[in-house]
């Protein structure tokens, strides 16, 4: 018996009361008599009026008694069944568990199919979008007080509506080229001008806001806010986005790179930028744009024609924001390096110099002149007798070539394979023989070691084989009990023997075992 739900009363599972035969009321008890007749006496003094009884005190319920009463109304009176819905927000763990959400248009509910569950299901590879049909039961996890259906058969209905709409629009405008890499701007190295399209209230903006200024707090940021979930909400964001665009027309600063932001949610939730009306504005806008919608597993159409998709918000303004610190030590590094550099070059250039001042063509021009005479005389020696190694190689060349033509003559060649093929011939001839040999006496060993170990060989030292009636040898004489029938094999034929306990006292009659 499930637990009731009582909120006045005990919300512990009623224990099952004996059986017990109902009283009859007052009243009841009454009119089952003649009726009596009855005497007013007025002189009596009046009775005051009975107390009214004290209010029953309600039971308090712990949260963890509540949750458990209504997860036993659940399970009882819901139970098992099918329900056919949308597959979004799947997460599928490392332990092999499977959580999702199964939406349809009005309502959501949470499913989870078990390691052991799903490794039953042949064919059926869960997917974001997926339209399914889904068995299992419906019961409260506890922890959470969260219903959920515990799913136990998956079977596929087709795709969902806004996953069918998701690609349909993908492929439409990845046809047009929107997202072509081609067309893809670089953004600003350092931006000082940064326009953000969020809402005002939304934790994206917080968080991407405490990242930029805390990496380079001299950015100026202008939010420009709309919806970011609901009907309508789509226009407002490419309306926000034009007006970046145009901040001439709409009468705003101009930005250097706009930012699309909002926080993570289901297929739903990011839905409003997933319209074209979205994609459209962001392919049009005259400035880079930056997509940073949901989380690192979401992906939208504006991710996909954004010039660049950031996987978080915060990783948007780590993107744009590049760190103060590093960049100061990064620019005093390249001074340091730019100084260092500097400071060699003009030490090399005043030692050429003093070189040049000392040097002796500076001091003698004449016996400079003397010495490129000898260095003149000294390349000419080198030419005379390069020009003549020159002439002499060929030559030389010439005698090689014959001498190795000598000896690749065919006859020195097969005069070499015939020695080579006696030698060969006779290694093998040895190393056959010399083989068999060796194995022969390996088999003489191993055939000495099978005879000695095999069951005629046990028998021919004198020992015998005793077998049960289904013929397995016994080993044991736990194994026997009296009475059973035992063959016992010798080298020269078998006997039969009935077994008997030791202490039991001999039969008045023994029969000899027949050969």
């Amino acid at each position: 018996m499930q637990p009731q739900l009582d909120l006045f009363g005990s919300a512990e599972p009623p224990k099952p009361a004996p059986a017990k035969t109902p009283k009859p009321k007052a009243k009841e008890a009454t009119e089952s008599k003649p009726a009596a007749p009855v005497t007013l006496d007025l002189t009596a003094p009046p009775q005051p009026d009975p107390e009214p009884p004290a209010p029953k005190e309600p039971v308090v319920l712990s949260v963890s008694q509540l949750t458990r009463s209504i997860r036993g109304l659940i399970e009882d009176h819901v139970g098992e069944l099918w329900v056919e819905g949308e597959i979004s927000n799947l997460r599928k763990q490392s332990s092999g568990h499977q959580y999702f959400t199964l939406k349809d248009a009005g309502s959501q509910l949470s499913c989870v199919l078990f390691a052991g569950q799903a490794s039953q299901l042949r064919g059926v590879n869960l997917t974001d979008g997926q339209c399914v049909q889904v068995f299992g039961q419906v019961t409260v996890y506890e922890a959470r007080g969260q219903y959920q259906l515990v799913v136990r058969i998956v079977r596929n209905k087709g795709e969902g509506l806004l996953q069918a709409k998701f690609e349909a629009l993908k492929a439409k405008l990845a046809a047009e080229g929107l997202f072509e890499p081609d067309r893809k701007r670089t953004l600003p190295r350092f931006p000082k001008v940064v326009g953000v399209v969020t809402s005002p209230t939304g934790a994206a903006l917080k968080d991407f806001l405490n990242v930029l200024h805390r990496r380079h707090p001299g950015i100026e940021v202008i939010i420009n806010p709309v919806r970011v979930q609901g009907a309508g909400a789509s226009r407002e964001i490419a309306q926000a986005v034009r007006e970046f665009s145009e901040p001439e027309k709409y009468h705003l600063p101009p930005v250097e790179v706009i930012v699309v932001t909002r926080g993570g949610g289901s297929i739903e939730d990011l839905w409003e930028f997933n319209e074209e009306v979205v994609a459209r504005a962001i392919a049009d806008a005259s400035v880079p744009v930056v997509s940073a919608v949901g989380h690192e597993i979401d992906f939208t159409i504006a991710d996909f024609v954004a010039d660049l998709r950031a996987p978080t918000p915060s990783a948007a303004a780590e993107i744009l924001a590049a760190d103060r610190v590093e960049v100061l030590s990064s620019l005093r590094q390249q001074a340091a390096r730019l100084h260092r550099t500097m400071e060699a070059r003009f030490d090399l250039l005043t030692a050429q110099v003093r070189a040049l001042a000392s040097s002796a063509a500076l001091r003698e021009p004449e016996r400079r002149v003397a010495e490129l005479r000898q260095t003149t005389d000294r390349m000419a020696e080198i030419i005379e007798r390069r020009a003549t190694e020159a002439w002499e190689r060929p030559s030389h060349l010439l005698k090689n070539l014959s001498l190795r033509l000598q000896n690749q003559s065919p006859e020195n060649k097969l005069a070499q394979a015939r020695q080579s093929l006696t030698w060969f011939g006779n290694r093998l001839e040895e190393s056959i023989l010399r083989e068999m040999e060796n194995r022969h006496a390996r088999l003489e060993h191993t055939r000495g070691i099978l005879s000695a170990l095999s069951p005629e060989g046990t028998l021919q030292r004198g020992y015998t084989i005793t077998l049960d009636a289904s013929g397995k040898p016994v080993t044991r004489a736990a194994g026997v009990s009296p009475g059973a029938t035992l063959r016992t094999r010798f080298l020269d034929g078998e006997v039969e023997s009935e077994a008997r306990s030791v202490d039991a006292p001999p039969p008045g009659r023994i029969e000899r075992p027949s050969t």
